[in-house]
């Protein structure tokens, strides 16, 4: 395995990491899992690289406050409904269509341009995650996939148009609306850890797309 192939799937596993993050509430014990030696090394090794090291910090400095409030499993769970599942109003809603269509509608064309996409790479959809194909949650995964579909490429020819197509991915599917969907999510998560996690994920896309323009 060459260094870019190793570097790839870091990034694929950071990506999945931050889906499975805005997928679902925390079980207890993915939640305890956090505190873990593991997991803190895997956050102290992110924040090494300058660029990260900021959003990292807020994140880590929110879980170690979690582990202060009474009942933390479902102070966070009440957390992740008020920050996700309310509505537009209440809540940082997690569909790219709500913030790149005029419509301001689930399921429009963000979504559609989704679902072709993942017919195109052939990349299933979660079965048991019912959510329409713009979901944070599922353009991450596809993301994830896509990094490791392009480790599998065995010409260069292949293996660039692949990278190319992650940086257009990042910037068409994801930088053109997780910013505001953050700004948002600052705003409506009292406590603060989701809005960490959002944070991460869009300086973590940024460093991603200088890495992928050869800045």
């Amino acid at each position: 395995m060459n260094e870019l192939t190793a570097f790839n799937e870091q990034r694929a596993e950071i990506y999945w990491w931050l889906s499975s993050l805005l997928a679902n509430e925390l079980t207890k014990e993915q939640l305890e899992q956090y505190n873990s030696f593991e997991v803190r090394t895997f956050l102290s090794d992110l924040r090494k690289t300058p660029e990260l090291a900021s959003s990292v910090n807020e994140l880590v400095e929110k879980l170690n406050k979690l582990q202060a409030r009474d009942d933390a499993q479902l102070e966070l769970s009440a957390d992740f409904c008020q920050a996700f599942l309310g509505s537009d109003k209440n809540s940082a809603l997690p569909y790219a269509s709500i913030y790149l269509d005029k419509s301001g509608l689930l399921n429009a064309k963000p979504a559609q341009d989704m679902r072709e996409l993942l017919e195109k790479y052939k990349i299933a959809q979660k079965a048991e995650f019912n959510e329409p194909a713009d979901h944070i949650a599922i353009e991450l995964d596809f993301l994830g996939n896509l990094i490791l579909m392009t480790n599998q490429q065995t010409s260069e020819e292949d293996f660039e148009a692949y990278m190319s197509a992650q940086l257009s991915f990042i910037n068409k599917q994801l930088l053109s609306w997780t910013p505001k969907f953050n700004h948002i999510c600052k705003e409506r998560d009292e406590f603060g850890f989701y809005a960490a996690v959002t944070t991460f994920l869009v300086t973590f896309l940024q460093l991603d797309v200088t890495f992928l323009t050869g800045e």
